[in-house]
């Protein structure tokens, strides 16, 4: 079992930046692979980014590629996610998944899902 624990969200002006951290426990974290996910109110769920367990890949959506950054530091089983010029379209509750051995964007049913932090950007 895998808890993860996000934070480092809050609210922001357009155009600032601000770095998610989430925090892993109960697994070996070297095995998974990691992803960040947001839902805007009324939206769906979407992928962010994404690095994988081994190679340390990284995914990104098309709205966030040159803008966010995902990196694991594996010392301290946490992942990151630097985000620079914000948009008021980033506004969302920011999810951090693990995914056993995961080498992709995609995460199944049976990754684990930390409880959400909340940014807000205003313009």
């Amino acid at each position: 079992q895998v808890q993860l624990v996000e934070s480092g969200g809050g609210s922001v002006q357009a155009g600032a930046s601000l770095r998610l951290s989430c925090a892993a426990s109960g697994g070996t974290f070297s095995n998974y692979g990691m992803g960040w996910f947001r839902q805007a109110p009324g939206k769906e769920r979407e992928s962010v980014a994404a690095i994988s367990w081994r190679a340390g890949n990284t995914y990104y959506a098309d709205s966030v590629k040159g803008r966010f950054t995902i990196s694991r530091d594996s010392a301290k089983k946490t992942v990151y996610l630097q985000m620079t010029s914000l948009k008021p379209d980033d506004t969302a509750v920011y999810y951090c998944a693990a995914e056993w051995k995961g080498s992709s964007s995609r995460f199944t049913e049976s990754a684990y899902w930390g409880q959400g932090t909340q940014v807000t950007v205003s313009s």
